[in-house]
């Protein structure tokens, strides 16, 4: 049966010995008082809760999935309540919270080692306070005085979640064809009519209400995304003391029958009349809506995370423990009547694959989580501009590279089980199924590819990219003349360089041309990708190579992974690069009617 450890010892290198997070935090005037030891044991609870209390439910979740009933009432599984409310006892919904609301004020750089813990724990549970989370981010940064002060408490506590309601069934990617409309009454609310479809915990028996934050249209507002307002539509209309009051016209009109995520209530939603509240200023919603959006990015690049990892967890026991024939260099369990699979070359190639993108992924993301706390707090302007732009240029990174990987890794732990991997009794095909949707939601991966190199590094002429590439030209210059760092350094800088060179060669050509831009998109993104993780891996293994006569393993092990990520995965690079440069003839120049 499936199980899953918190992976606290190599979240500790990460958070301490590669990033010096408590360091950093002494610069950020709101969290200078945030110890290592604080920390520490933050992650630790924090794994505890999602290994006893939400792993527990991950399958058995799946296997009842949400349940609809006449006039709109989900119930969900046996169990999610009861966590929900353990959950909020805990107070882990406030934990990275505004204190002037109720939260606890910590770090994101915290923040996001819990939201990974929770993702292995239960990805389908843990999107409802993550969506919740995403809400208290819009308000906060969008909100009135008075909207705060209703909504906010609320949502910092979990007594209320929160949606993000956004496509409709003839408008998903293309947002400027939205078509509900938002009507002004006199007393400043709005009436908005429309259907959403496809909204994650639209609706549950989880807290005593539901904010959904809306896009609709205001009578003759622009066409396209320029006449997009965003709107507040709880269930229920809250009373002046803050408590519930009457049901609003927005219901659940039925869930979407899903290939996973199953715990999770996926909705259509019927919105009659229901009673609004507009957020920011007309017909600049998007802009609004673009703070939930970037934090529900990088929070799906968690979510693939979360699942790399206990699927890697789950397929190395098995590893070790299955016998299948002899190793091909002779028996290496002769007392046996078998050799562990572990000793075969290619379950090797499929668990290191796994290990060596859950670790980089896991450096990444806490990097990018501590870029956010200096883009919000650091005393210093140009500090905080070059964290907004390193958030920004690799936010889509998060969202895509990591979760192209999560399937990848999930379809290989898979395959590690064999058959029994296609089990749903070994729990290994529900990885597989939950991961999927993750390169999808949020803006599908070529979206996501199609941000990163339109706008965010062609569209400031590499301006981000370069500040990026400083980070790797400053490691190039200081181990470039160590040996025994070569086999990190040398590819990584002659990635550098061709990385430069390919950016400059698409935006030539996408200046004439803009499909070339569409027709290398995936393939740049990828490559950014690699660049990014071997910044990180290479980082590690200067710890690693430091450390390896301390006697623990975990350097070790840490050593052997970097060296495997860039003989057998790195090397991709290469091709990614040759069909980049392909460009766009080889798509564009086949005719409709030849498909």
């Amino acid at each position: 049966m499936a199980r899953y450890t918190p992976p606290l010892r190599d979240i500790r290198f990460v958070m301490h010995e590669l990033l010096d997070v408590e360091g950093t935090l002494k610069t950020l005037p709101p969290y200078a008082e945030t110890s290592r030891e604080l920390i520490d044991q933050v992650i630790e609870e924090g794994g505890k809760f999602c290994a006893e209390v939400l792993f527990p439910l991950n399958r058995s979740g799946d296997e009842e999935g949400c349940r609809w009933a006449e006039g709109g009432v989900v119930t969900t599984p046996k169990g999610f309540r009861q966590a929900w409310e353990q959950f909020r006892q805990a107070g882990w919904p406030t934990l990275t919270c505004d204190p002037q609301y109720g939260g606890q004020g910590l770090p994101v750089a915290v923040g996001i080692a819990f939201q990974e813990m929770m993702n292995s724990g239960s990805q389908a549970w843990a999107m409802y306070p993550g969506l919740t989370h995403g809400a208290y981010d819009c308000l906060h940064a969008h909100g009135t005085p008075e909207q705060k002060a209703l909504y906010i408490p609320k949502l910092v506590s979990g007594e209320w979640t929160g949606t993000m309601c956004l496509t409709e069934p003839h408008s998903g990617t293309d947002l400027g064809l939205l078509r509900t409309k938002a009507e002004p009454q006199g007393d400043g609310s709005y009436r908005i009519t429309g259907t959403k479809i496809f909204i994650s915990s639209g609706e549950h028996d989880l807290a005593a209400n539901i904010v959904h934050l809306v896009l609709a249209r205001l009578p003759d507002a622009p066409a396209g995304t320029r006449g997009i307002s965003l709107f507040i539509v709880p269930k229920f209309v809250p009373n002046a003391d803050g408590s519930p009051g009457a049901r609003n016209g927005v219901r659940c009109a039925r869930l979407e029958e899903k290939m996973g995520i199953h715990a999770n209530a996926t909705c259509v939603m019927d919105l009659d009349g229901a009673a609004g509240w507009l957020v920011g200023e007309p017909n600049k919603g998007l802009n609004a809506m673009f703070v939930m959006m970037n934090a529900a990015r990088i929070g799906v690049g968690m979510q693939s995370l979360g699942l790399t990892e206990v699927a890697y967890q789950n397929s190395l026991d098995y590893a070790k423990e299955r016998l299948q024939m002899r190793s091909l260099s002779g028996a290496k369990a002769p007392d046996k009547p078998a050799d562990p699979i572990i000793v075969h070359p290619d379950v090797r190639r499929m668990l290191l694959t796994q290990k060596a993108y859950a670790e980089g992924s896991r450096a990444f993301a806490y990097w990018t989580a501590l870029q956010a706390d200096i883009a919000l707090t650091h005393p210093d302007a140009e500090a905080r501009k070059d964290a907004e732009d390193m958030l920004a240029l690799l936010t889509p990174v998060v969202k895509a590279f990591i979760t192209d990987n999560g399937f990848l890794c999930t379809n290989l732990a898979m395959q590690v089980y064999g058959g029994h991997g296609y089990i749903r009794e070994w729990g290994m095909e529900q990885y597989v199924r939950d991961a999927r949707i993750n390169m999808i939601y949020e803006g599908t991966n070529a979206i996501q590819a199609l941000d990163l190199l339109g706008r965010k590094v062609l569209g400031d002429n590499g301006a981000k990219l370069r500040k990026f590439g400083k980070l790797i030209t400053a490691l190039v210059e200081a181990e470039g003349t160590n040996e025994e760092m070569a086999e990190f350094i040398d590819p990584l800088a002659d990635l550098g360089q061709k990385v430069e060179k390919l950016t400059m060669e698409v935006g030539m050509k996408a200046f004439g041309n803009a499909d070339e831009a569409g027709a290398a998109a995936v393939d740049y993104l990828r490559v950014i990708g690699h660049l990014v993780l071997g910044y990180f891996w290479a980082r590690m293994a200067r710890i690693a190579l430091d450390r390896a006569d301390s006697g623990d393993p975990v350097y070790r092990s840490k050593l052997a992974t970097a060296r495997f990520y860039f003989a057998k995965l790195f090397p991709e690079t290469a091709m990614l690069i040759r069909t980049a440069r392909a460009g766009a003839a080889p798509l564009m120049n086949v005719e409709a009617e030849l498909f």
